[in-house]
């Protein structure tokens, strides 16, 4: 009889190759260096968001459909092929092909690895480890995104060229981890094997069931606003004038603060509830926004480290309630529902806040940023804090 948990380790090995993230600290000065201003570094990032969109639903379809083992080997070697594009390309049309065969492996990758996790636990009949491993795999992630901003640091000192060669070598570890998973088998009567049922899953989840659509809702909401803060952070280290080579190193403390946090997701949800730990989350996620726009200083520094802090906690519990309210056969296609709506609201929201960032000031993005998303969870969440479901 197999032994699905075997898959765990070779899923934090996934989850190291996309984390450990060394061009992310100087990824900026590097686009400079070839002759980039901002405005085309918000166009290159939109380029990527909209290869995932493109692809974001139909990979979690095909995660469902084709296996979750086979849409992982492709999206890691997808993944370590847009690294060796960089490393050997200058100028930004050839970083946009670069950014597009990133986006589409992210795009086979994400959905896919939750979705295999679930259904391994599942096989094993150990459902109820979810939340602890989803939060140890996250916490392993953001470990590993947190080393990888000091050994970036001394890679660029190198070259700023250097850290992309040895990223594509980080990034293939993921494909010989997803060729030794073993696919689990998903406890459905059928599998969704056609567009029309794909659809028709997908319209369902939005009207006729409450608690999924909530729970996709609001991971994206909650997650659109990380992703959004995350491109916030070196600004605010350039408007207090932090020394760039203390960039690294704050990067690596604010990681290793998600990591640390993640690991007890599990049991702050436990000890609050459904309902106060989504209140927690809202509330404190919005503050670290507002806060940061209040105090651009290095007293600020502390609201970036409040804001990591509860999202360590917020993303394996959100991504938790999703599975408990949708079918095996079609949780990868539901998570990656969740990743389309984050990529798609943050192509949106994200130039505007740029242009706020550029032509009004790093104030305003942060408060406007803040209130978006304060008022955008609250709709979301109120008929689960309404009917104070536990």
């Amino acid at each position: 009889m197999a032994n699905f948990s075997k898959n765990i380790p070779r899923l934090y090995l996934v989850k190291i190759s996309k984390w450990f993230n060394m061009v992310m600290p100087i990824v900026v000065l590097f686009y400079q260096s070839n002759n980039m201003g901002m405005h085309e570094i918000f166009v290159l990032k939109a380029i990527y968001s909209i290869a995932i969109v493109f692809m974001e639903i139909p990979s979690g379809w095909m995660a469902d459909v084709w296996g979750r083992k086979k849409t992982l080997i492709l999206g890691s070697i997808l993944g370590s092929a847009g690294f060796l594009v960089y490393s050997f390309s200058y100028g930004f049309w050839a970083f946009v092909i670069a950014e597009i065969i990133l986006g589409i492996g992210h795009s086979f990758v994400s959905g896919a690895d939750s979705a295999m996790l679930f259904d391994s636990l599942k096989a094993d009949n150990k459902t109820e480890k979810y939340i602890r491993e989803e939060g140890r795999i996250t916490s392993v992630g953001n470990f590993a995104e947190a080393i990888a901003g000091v050994v970036g640091g001394f890679l660029a000192a190198i070259s700023l060229r250097t850290p992309f060669y040895f990223q594509f070598a980080v990034a293939a570890i993921a494909i010989p981890a997803a060729l030794t998973m073993i696919e689990p088998k998903i406890h459905s009567t059928e599998h969704v094997h056609s567009i029309k049922k794909l659809v028709n899953n997908i319209r369902n989840t939005f009207v006729s069931n409450q608690n999924l659509r909530i729970s996709i809702l609001l991971s994206s909401v909650t997650g659109t606003a990380t992703l959004t803060f995350a491109w916030f952070v070196q600004p605010f280290f350039k408007a207090i004038e932090l020394p760039v080579e203390f960039f690294g190193i704050f990067w690596t403390a604010l990681n290793l603060t998600v990591g640390v946090s993640s690991v007890f997701a599990y049991k702050v949800e436990e000890f609050l509830g459904r309902k106060w730990s989504i209140l927690m989350v809202i509330l404190l996620l919005s503050a670290g926004y507002f806060l940061a726009g209040i105090e651009i200083s290095y007293w600020g520094l502390a609201s970036l480290f409040l804001f990591y802090l509860v999202r360590g906690v917020a993303t394996p519990i959100f991504k938790n309630y999703i599975n408990q309210y949708t079918e095996s056969d079609v949780r990868a296609t539901m998570l990656s529902v969740r990743n389309f709506i984050i990529r798609i609201a943050f192509a949106g929201i994200g130039p505007l806040l740029g242009w706020i960032t550029d032509n009004v000031s790093l104030n305003k993005a942060f408060m406007l940023a803040g209130s978006i998303y304060l008022l955008s969870a609250l709709i979301v969440a109120l008929p689960w804090i309404k009917s104070g479901k536990h």
